[in-house]
């Protein structure tokens, strides 16, 4: 099944490593094969990653754009979602398990999308901090 991505002007994304930017208008590409894609605002600074499921983000996001480094990445990444998963409740607990899984089939945005609902925990204990794309979490 293809991607569709409508980009903004000027908007970053990086396809399997490689990062591409948008022209000065709104467009639309279609991805007709498996690649690892992540969008800029999805993507948090290493200096963003201050708190524990930020750090695990930030590993997964690595293996994702880093294929030279993805094993040694994701086994960190498996490792680190161990530790979380003691820490939360049930509910969200499934979440790092969904998230673990889906590192395990290689499914990398997914298992980042799944830690969101853990991200705006972490915000609700920590209070706001700054998340992919440079916006303030609540």
């Amino acid at each position: 099944m293809a991607l569709n991505l409508a980009l903004k002007p000027y908007e970053r994304i990086v396809v399997n490593g490689c990062m591409i930017r948008n022209g000065g208008r709104k467009s639309t590409i279609t991805v007709e094969t498996r690649a690892d894609i992540i969008r800029e605002t999805d993507i948090i600074k290493p200096d963003q990653a201050t708190t524990p499921v930020r750090r695990v983000y930030l590993l997964i996001q690595s293996a994702l754009v880093d294929v030279e480094r993805r094993e040694q990445l994701v086994k960190a990444a498996q490792i680190a979602l161990a530790e979380l998963a003691t820490v939360f409740t049930p509910d969200l607990r499934n979440c790092v398990f969904v998230a673990a899984n889906n590192v395990s089939r290689g499914e990398y945005f997914t298992a980042l999308r799944d830690l969101r609902p853990l991200l705006k925990r972490e915000d609700e204990v920590f209070g706001p901090r700054i998340v992919a794309g440079g916006e303030t979490g609540a």
